[in-house]
């Protein structure tokens, strides 16, 4: 359990990527594996966006709901082309910040997530988003 500590945590930070849209995107990934975007050339780092048909308000809407279906979440940041959520993992309580942008045009929602600290989050980001993206495509 030591270990698997010290993997996640490598006294390492990730807090100078400060969440947000810069020039209309989300932040790139950092160098540690601990990050997946929509937005990334990186086929390691690479997830899918959130696609939607319905207008900009109602798939807001939803994917609000589904992150308040998943445990141990906060909306930060809630405006109406972007959403920045936390999630707090059970047994140490590190913080990874998930966050969305809209693009109504396109009818796409980039996503990013990212752990605060350390280095590698053994794929919990991945998996996240992959349940987010389930859970929005299938309510």
């Amino acid at each position: 359990m030591l270990v698997v500590t010290v993997i996640l945590t490598a006294c390492s930070t990730n807090q100078n990527m400060k969440p947000g849209v810069t020039d209309g995107e989300l932040s790139p990934c950092p160098k540690s594996p601990n990050c997946v975007s929509s937005l990334s050339e990186d086929t390691s780092r690479y997830v899918e966006p959130l696609l939607y048909t319905a207008t900009l308000e109602e798939a807001r809407e939803k994917l609000i709901s589904v992150i308040h279906s998943l445990k141990r979440t906060e909306i930060v940041t809630a405006e109406m082309n972007y959403i920045h959520a936390t999630f707090t993992s059970a047994l140490f309580g590190f913080v990874d910040d998930v966050e969305f942008s809209f693009d109504d045009q396109r009818k796409v929602i980039d996503v990013r997530s990212a752990s605060r600290t350390g280095y590698s989050d053994l794929g919990v980001n991945r998996k996240r988003v992959e349940e987010i993206h389930k859970r929005f495509v299938n309510p």
